[in-house]
């Protein structure tokens, strides 16, 4: 059995290879990409830390009224936000927010259409599925390597990286929606004379919708559980002192940014949860 191990197969090598190409071919273009995200991500935060934060308070807190009339949740919005500033984690959280917010939005973007198309073509569903499998098991330190090499260092990596952490499941729940309509109705929207675009727009998606927006409430969860880990390849927000109380052994400062994490989730979550839904026990 020695000559299993004495004939290792180079896969370490060979992707090493591939990422060295890319780097030296396709320079121009990771470049272009890098310049124009981070400008993306730098001016959205400094717009939003242009307004003071009672604003985007009031702003988020007339949100979660509009979307699920409930004074507790509105009260706990406010509390949390205010703890927040307290605490002196504004900019951080706005930070997060901001690229939570692009990934979430470039996740939907690339991911909804993709899911859609395998919906209606089972082939591509299965070539897919393995992908989406390694991409959502596969350690995130993993794939940090090669869009740091191809990035460099900064927020965009970690904007690259979230974004391959996150968008299996928008791709995953469209498909799932739009495969599981219910062929009652579609049959009916074809003898309507619906044409391909109309059916999907007036039957497919209306019907997928539940399980599209499980999709992107799932998105933004996983797109901000990765702020800890985009910390590392320079990616500003509440990732950073988590990093700093990590290495500092500050665990005052460590227990603040992580409960500063924590309360930006909860709010997400409640916010985006589907309005009327109950919690189930």
């Amino acid at each position: 059995m020695n000559w299993i191990t004495e004939n290792k197969i180079p896969l370490g090598s060979w992707m090493e290879n591939f990422v060295d190409w890319l780097t030296y071919s396709a320079a121009g273009f990771f470049d272009a990409i890098s310049i124009s995200l981070e400008w993306l991500i730098l001016t959205s935060t400094d717009i939003f830390l242009w307004f003071p934060p009672f604003v985007p308070m009031a702003l988020t807190a007339a949100i979660a009224w509009l979307l699920h009339r409930s004074v507790p949740l509105v009260i706990f919005v406010v509390a949390a936000l205010l703890l927040i500033l307290n605490l002196g984690y504004w900019q951080e959280m706005v930070e997060t927010f901001v690229l939570v917010l692009a990934a979430t939005a470039l996740s939907i973007i690339i991911g909804i259409p993709i899911g859609i198309m395998a919906a209606h073509r089972p082939w591509m569903y299965t070539i897919l599925r393995p992908i989406l499998d390694l991409m959502q098991t596969i350690p995130t330190f993993v794939y940090l390597i090669p869009t740091l090499v191809l990035f460099g260092l900064g927020v965009v990596p970690g904007l690259i990286s979230t974004i391959i952490f996150a968008i299996a499941a928008p791709i995953r729940l469209t498909y799932l929606g739009i495969s599981r309509v219910p062929e009652d109705l579609i049959e009916a929207g074809k003898a309507f004379g619906a044409t391909p675009m109309k059916l999907l727009w007036k039957v497919e998606l209306p019907a997928a919708m539940p399980n599209i927006m499980a999709g992107i409430t799932q998105c933004i969860m996983l797109s901000l559980s990765m702020v800890v880990i985009a910390a590392l390849v320079g990616a500003d927000g509440l990732g950073k002192p988590v990093i700093r109380a990590l290495n500092t052994v500050n665990i005052s400062q460590g227990f603040e940014a992580g409960l500063a994490i924590v309360l930006v989730a909860i709010i997400l979550d409640r916010i985006c949860k589907k309005p009327g839904a109950k919690e189930e026990g």
